[in-house]
Formats: structure tokens, C-alpha cells, sequence
């Protein structure tokens, strides 16, 4: 069995009717993992804003993020939501709705969505009710099963990610994992990539940006950062959260044109890493395919130099902070 059927078989195994239909679609996911969840996941991965939490159970200590909607007595519940918009609150271990968030990396709530397929992307910044429910305009930008997940920290607890798969109906054609690249390019800039991550143990990744040839060297900071780097895993969507060596106003961090990251993979196989960076008052995303241990496992696409713009892996739209862009480029 290749690496990508073990991978999605894992996230079926993990898929359960979770609720009803919302206005953005039909949610479904796990409450608790199966116990070969725990067993094949790996552990804690550095600042990934929610692996290595304990489950109800127990088992969630060996599961990186995202992959529960429910961990530490906490759970993502989506709400009912006019057309156009995505709402849900977070439950405490009392099971109401929680209201009390600490500020992390500039925000009280990450809300992140990803295609299944990985081919689309956004991040963006809901904005919370007095009851707890937390409001944005719809991040998911097209049919197909999106993965939504909540990066934060309750006040008084520590750091989640919790996620739940969401369906937009609508005809659908699957798009395949673009190939390994060491180079992409976002609206003109390249954003190249140095390191190999390694599974079950951490690599050093550093990302370059560059526009029109010269190196960018006035990156402006974006979430108390010169980069915010999430990766996914192909097939379940193990979150990673990762941010980069130093911050801004340290006086040793320079703003660019290197941003550098520790990230551990928990495990062999494809990942989508997604850098979010900002210059000139626009924030973009470079977006890349990487593959942890062996290059040549089944079911790892192909590896490639620079994309040629105009496939998925190289081209992306810019936003202001506040807006909405193309479906997998979008920031708020």
C-alpha cells in the first residue's frame, strides 16, 4: 500500500457524522481518534498551536493538529450562518461556549481552510460575538470538502488546533498534489525554499524572497513575524504551525530576504507548506510541495525545478490585510 492510500485511508477512518447541514455546507469529523490513529500519528511538533495536546482519552498526546474536534474537554462546533459567511463557537470543558481567548501572534482566533485536495488555501481572522460565536465572510471558495481549523489558546489553557471537515456541494474536479519544487513564484516575487524536512525529527527550512532579481530586504511583519508557515499533510491534513527564528524589533532578526523555520514532520510522506509573508501593505502566499524521507515513495508526485507560472504551485493573488482574494490566497 503507497503512501498516499495509507494517508487517505487514515482519514476516512477518522471521518464520522458530526452534524448537520450549515449555510457553508455539511460538517462531518471525530470527536476522538481510533486507536490506529494514535498508534501511526506522530508526536509534538515545536509551536504547532495544538499537537501533543491530550485527548479525553489519552490518545490524542501522540497526534500532531487538526486532526480532532474535540481535544481537552474543547470542541469546534460550527453554527448556523447566513449564505456568504462561516461561523462556530469553541465549548469548554463545561460545555459552554468559551469567550475568554489569549492574544497569539497577534489574534485571538486563526481560522485556516484547505481544500481536501490541497488546492486551495486561506487564513483569515474571525471576529468573536459577546455569546462566543465567532464570524467571518465564507473563506471557503468553491465545491469540495474543505478542512476548517481553529489555531488558539483559551485563556487559562494551552495552545489547540481543533478542525472539521466542511462540504460545499457543487461539481468537482480533483486536482492533483503539484511535484516537489524548490523555487515558486506569487505575484512576481520567487520565494525560494533551502532545507529538507526530515520525519520524526527537526530540520531547519529557510525561505528566501526575491522581486525582479534582487533580494526583498524590507519584509514588514505579519502576525508579529516576518513569515507565518503552515504545512499539511497529504491525505489526513495533519496540521503544522510553525513560525520563524527571531521576531521583529529584536535587533538580531533581519526583515528578510531570509525567513528561517524549525518544523518537524511527524511522518514520511507529502506535504503542502504555505508561506504567508508581507510586503508593500500586501500580504501573499508561496506555496510549495515537500516530502519528508524518501523522494521516491509510491505516491509522491514527481520532483520538478521552478514551476512554470500558471500551474498551481506557482502563481497566487495578492490581498490588502482585510480582504478576501482568490480561492487559496486570501487573508484577513
Amino acid at each position: 500500500m503507497n503512501t498516499a492510500t495509507k494517508l487517505s485511508g487514515f482519514a476516512l477512518g477518522l471521518a464520522v457524522v458530526f452534524g448537520a447541514t450549515y449555510g457553508v455546507g455539511r460538517v462531518a469529523d471525530p470527536v476522538s481518534p481510533p486507536a490506529e490513529a494514535a498508534h501511526d500519528a506522530g508526536g509534538g511538533h515545536g509551536d504547532d498551536g495544538g499537537a501533543g495536546h491530550e485527548g479525553d482519552n489519552g490518545a490524542a498526546a501522540h497526534l500532531p493538529g487538526g486532526l480532532l474536534v474535540s481535544d481537552r474537554g474543547y470542541t469546534l462546533r460550527p453554527v448556523d450562518a447566513p449564505a456568504g459567511q462561516f461561523a462556530f463557537q469553541v465549548t469548554g470543558p463545561d460545555g459552554r461556549a468559551v469567550t475568554a481567548y489569549d492574544v497569539a501572534h497577534d489574534k485571538r482566533m486563526h481560522l485556516i481552510v484547505a481544500r481536501r485536495d490541497l488546492s486551495g488555501f486561506r487564513h483569515v481572522h474571525p471576529e468573536m460575538a459577546p455569546d462566543g460565536t465567532w464570524r467571518v465572510d465564507s473563506p471557503l471558495a468553491g465545491p469540495g470538502v474543505w478542512r476548517a481549523f481553529a489555531d488558539f489558546t483559551p485563556t487559562g489553557g494551552e495552545a489547540l488546533t481543533l478542525g472539521v471537515d466542511v462540504t460545499v456541494p457543487g461539481a468537482l474536479t480533483g486536482r492533483p498534489l503539484p511535484a516537489p519544487a524548490t523555487s515558486t513564484t506569487v505575484d512576481g516575487y520567487t520565494v525560494t525554499l533551502a532545507g529538507a524536512p526530515q520525519p520524526g525529527r527537526t530540520a531547519e527550512l529557510t525561505l528566501s524572497v526575491s522581486r525582479g532579481g534582487a533580494p526583498v530586504t524590507d519584509l514588514e511583519p505579519y502576525l508579529g513575524a516576518y513569515g507565518h508557515l503552515v504545512a499539511l499533510r497529504q491525505g489526513d491534513l495533519a496540521y503544522l504551525h510553525v513560525h520563524p527564528h527571531g521576531e521583529p524589533g529584536d535587533g538580531r532578526t533581519r526583515p528578510g530576504p531570509e525567513v528561517s523555520f524549525s518544523a518537524e514532520m511527524p511522518s514520511a510522506g507529502a506535504y503542502r507548506l504555505y508561506l504567508d509573508f508581507k510586503h508593500g501593505g500586501v500580504v501573499r502566499t508561496a506555496e510549495f510541495t515537500v516530502v519528508a524521507g524518501s523522494p521516491t515513495a509510491p505516491g509522491v508526485p514527481a520532483a520538478t525545478g521552478t514551476p512554470t507560472a500558471g500551474t498551481p504551485a506557482a502563481t497566487s493573488s495578492p490581498t490588502a490585510d482585510a480582504g478576501h482574494g482568490v480561492p487559496g490566497h486570501g487573508h484577513d
